[in-house]
């Protein structure tokens, strides 16, 4: 695809009801979104599926929901006060800021890792080859400092650094200090995980793609504890798992890679890991992390509380600290995946029709019933209310019936019913399908049965 297509994809979704400005009436807030009808739909959709399949369904894991603001000793712990950093440089020529890594990787010709830099690296091979700001072309920068990413607050009346908290940066830290009550309270036997789907912030420099960085977002984190030397195969495990999951979204798989991280790329703690990245307009870019943690986050814990994070194998009365594997997923990043994935522009043989081919699984609305004529509202209504025991239903009664559906394909429908004034007498209705406009005459129990199926399958 490119870069006008995404642009083209980004406007839709803002003018159907996906994604709106954040703050608009006000001239907005920079990379703030709010998600409208369809948008929140098809958020609560991902994320019942993904806790469904990571949760609810697999008899390892349980779940829980942690405070979003934590003793500022957790990020102590985790590193994130001393490590959770961007390097960044400002523009004197235009003012612009920009982490340095990022304006290395992107003026080179080569596959390069900057992050894999230290500054004075960075700084030297920002001066040797003369990369120029993005913005205005020039070359005149700033030295590079480091800018940590947290989002810091106060508590309590007093804005004293006593008192400063932050807005945590991550889901995982919530998972690690309740290792133990979770264990102890679910009488959990390794390996198990911890599942949790929370909001989390970072002060992004460089937010941009629309909803693929924010500074707010929403994560799906599984922290899954195993025996150390079982570790390897449970990271095995978990990338299929996760890579299949996406294709049982509707992804195709020539749009999905897996990516292991090399030696550079490793962080100090991690003996693998890899990113599933999506085929964006852009390009490949990363959508979901999976790592194998080792043991670093509960030893890291257990050093700054004094709390024993030990467990006991009962079966060989071995004590040991578990190690970790964590695939980590954005809630906001997945959904601009599955938009890009659906968003189509079909050549009909009198018009072009905009359609979004969603997994009726996934689609914000299943089902949507037009009567054929207004006279035919209380009956469609009836209809209605009744499909709304099993599914997300619109309704709409405005238009001609070809711009009624026209309108249903733009924002993914699966199916639409219609009501004409033979429902009145034989209690069918006609069920059109979105992706292959075909339409078919069955009773409502009868099209019930087929969406549900299409829906579960």
């Amino acid at each position: 695809m490119k870069k006008h297509e995404f642009e083209t994809i980004v406007n839709h979704v803002r003018t159907s009801g996906f994604v709106f400005q954040g703050s608009e009436i006000y001239g907005g807030l920079a990379n703030t979104w709010d998600f409208g009808p369809y948008g929140v739909e098809l958020k609560e959709n991902v994320k019942k599926l993904w806790w469904q399949s990571f949760v609810t369904r697999n008899p390892h894991n349980v779940g829980i929901q942690s405070a979003i603001l934590m003793n500022p000793k957790v990020w102590e712990a985790s590193g994130h006060l001393e490590t959770f950093n961007d390097p960044l440089m400002d523009c004197r020529e235009c003012n612009t800021r920009h982490r340095a890594d990022k304006l290395i990787e992107e003026f080179s010709t080569e596959p390069i890792n900057a992050g894999a830099m230290s500054l004075e690296e960075m700084e030297n091979y920002i001066e040797e080859h003369q990369v120029p700001c993005p913005k205005c072309g020039k070359h005149n920068f700033t030295k590079i400092r480091q800018f940590n990413l947290m989002f810091k607050t106060f508590q309590g009346v007093v804005e004293e650094s006593s008192n400063a908290i932050y807005l945590r940066p991550e889901t995982a830290q919530g998972m690690f200090t309740n290792y133990r009550n979770v264990q102890r309270s679910m009488r959990k036997k390794l390996p198990f995980g911890i599942g949790q789907i929370g909001k989390s912030f970072r002060n992004e420099i460089t937010p941009g793609q629309f909803i693929f960085r924010t500074r707010e977002f929403e994560q799906m984190e599984l922290q899954f504890f195993v025996k150390p030397g079982d570790d390897m195969k449970w990271y095995e495990y978990w990338k299929k798992f996760c890579m299949d999951w996406l294709i049982g979204l509707g992804i195709k798989p020539e749009n999905l890679r897996l990516r292991e991280h090399d030696e550079d790329e490793l962080s100090h703690y991690s003996t693998g890991t890899s990113d599933i990245e999506y085929r964006f307009p852009w390009g490949f870019d990363e959508l979901w992390g999976i790592a194998n943690r080792t043991d670093y986050d509960l030893t890291q814990h257990q050093k700054f509380s004094k709390v024993n994070m030990d467990y006991l194998d009962p079966e060989t009365n071995e004590k040991f600290i578990p190690y970790v594997i964590e695939p980590s997923l954005g809630v906001e990043r997945l959904m601009l995946a599955l938009t890009c994935e659906a968003y189509d522009e079909e050549e009909l043989e009198n018009d072009t029709r905009t359609v979004m081919h969603f997994a009726p699984k996934v689609a914000p609305t299943q089902v949507c019933v037009l009567p054929l004529s207004k006279k035919l509202g209380d009956t469609a209504q009836e209809i209605m209310y009744d499909l709304m025991q099993d599914f997300t239903v619109d309704y709409d009664e405005s238009g001609s019936i070809g711009k009624r559906y026209r309108r249903q394909d733009a924002v993914g429908t699966p199916f639409v019913i219609t009501v004409d004034f033979d429902t009145l007498e034989d209690k069918t209705v006609t069920l059109r399908y979105r992706d292959s406009m075909d339409q078919v005459r069955v009773s409502i129990d009868d099209a019930r049965k087929i969406m549900l199926k299409e829906i579960k399958g």
